[in-house]
């Protein structure tokens, strides 16, 4: 599958992501600026701050070499492939992590409402509840992608809720070694979408707003709450 689909060149693109608020930054990716320092850094964490390494997940699931040490936002470049969803997700079956990016924040935020809608109603006598939202702006290296936005949209791989073929075209990118996919939004009409399997391919990821999104036995309504400084 992997193998039809063209590779993009090495262009930089910017991107967009909303991270829940409940999940802070990981001090132990920004705090150094190489592979050395973090050997050394994470040493002396497992001495003096288990809580540290457990909110670091499982390093074992994402090699040195693939973490981008020194750029800003490199917590939230590494997070998502070790602190990975065992239920899996568009192109992951749940054994390897992907940074899923929008082109815009209406992609993203369309992206996230979906997903927390689909796990709120499942939630029983849930009336009124109010989620807050990172907003991220990322610049990452397509070099290495592979263009999913060749294949038609009513092909199985944009199923809105059957992901059994998207994890597949996953699974046959990643052992391709392919950098990433780039795709069509299945929530936001002609928005893109970009699945990295690797944290390497990205420049710097900055937190620009926070999101609120208000339930009300669904997803009532969406605001921006403010713009981050510093």
């Amino acid at each position: 599958m992997a193998a039809d689909l063209q590779v993009l060149p090495g262009n930089t693109v910017r991107a967009y992501r909303l991270v829940h608020s409940k999940f802070p930054p990981i001090a132990i990716f920004d705090d150094v600026a190489s592979e050395e320092e973090f050997e050394q850094l994470y040493a002396l964490q497992a001495l003096t701050n288990p809580r540290m390494l457990s909110q670091a997940g499982r390093l074992e699931l994402l090699p040195r070499e693939q973490i981008p040490f020194g750029i800003q936002g490199c917590s939230y470049a590494a997070a998502p492939f070790t602190h990975v969803n065992p239920e899996g997700s568009r192109f992951s079956d749940g054994s390897f992590g992907v940074l899923y990016l929008a082109d815009s924040m209406e992609t993203a935020i369309a992206e996230v409402r979906y997903h927390q809608q689909a796990y709120w109603s499942h939630v029983p006598d849930l009336r009124y509840e109010r989620f807050v939202f990172r907003g991220l702006t990322t610049r990452f290296n397509e070099a290495g992608a592979l263009d999913a936005l060749t294949i038609p949209r009513n092909d199985p791989i944009y199923s809105s809720t059957d992901y059994s073929a998207s994890r597949l075209l996953g699974r046959s990118a990643l052992d391709a070694s392919a950098t990433a996919l780039r795709y069509h939004s299945v929530r936001q009409p002609e928005g893109v979408c970009w699945g990295l399997f690797t944290p390497k391919q990205v420049k710097s990821i900055v937190q620009t707003a926070h999101y609120e999104m208000i339930w009300s036995g669904e997803i009532a309504a969406v605001h921006k709450l403010s713009t981050h400084i510093g």
